[in-house]
């Protein structure tokens, strides 16, 4: 069985920073991309970043140059570094990793967490 465990929402004024957190566990042979995507009430789930297991990584518009995903292989963690924050970027914040177990190789989804930012 496969968990991944979202961290590090919360409310924030615009022009801030947060940093978001996915930690995948259980039985995990690899991971091959890793990535964040967001959802706003009313609109559907959008990707903002991924990021293979090479350390390739990809940027929707509306972020790059503010965003910045990273990985570590070793804890099987992908961070979402989130500055100079705007009002358009509220939103629950997904992490989906696609990942090989001894049975299967399979996307997986994280629970969601909140990221709200004032204006």
């Amino acid at each position: 069985q496969v968990q991944l465990v979202e961290s590090g929402g919360g409310l924030v004024q615009a022009g801030g920073s947060l940093r978001l957190s996915c930690a995948s566990s259980g039985s995990i042979l690899s991971i091959d991309s890793m990535g964040w995507y967001r959802q706003a009430p009313g609109k559907q789930r959008d990707l903002v970043a991924d990021v293979t297991s090479g350390g390739h990584t990809n940027y929707d518009d509306s972020v790059r140059g503010r965003f910045t995903i990273s990985r570590d292989n070793a804890k099987n963690t992908v961070y979402l570094q989130m500055n100079s924050l705007k009002p358009e970027d509220t939103a629950v914040y997904y992490c989906s990793a696609r990942i090989v177990t001894p049975l299967r190789r399979l996307n997986y989804w994280g629970q969601g967490t909140q990221v709200t930012v004032s204006s």
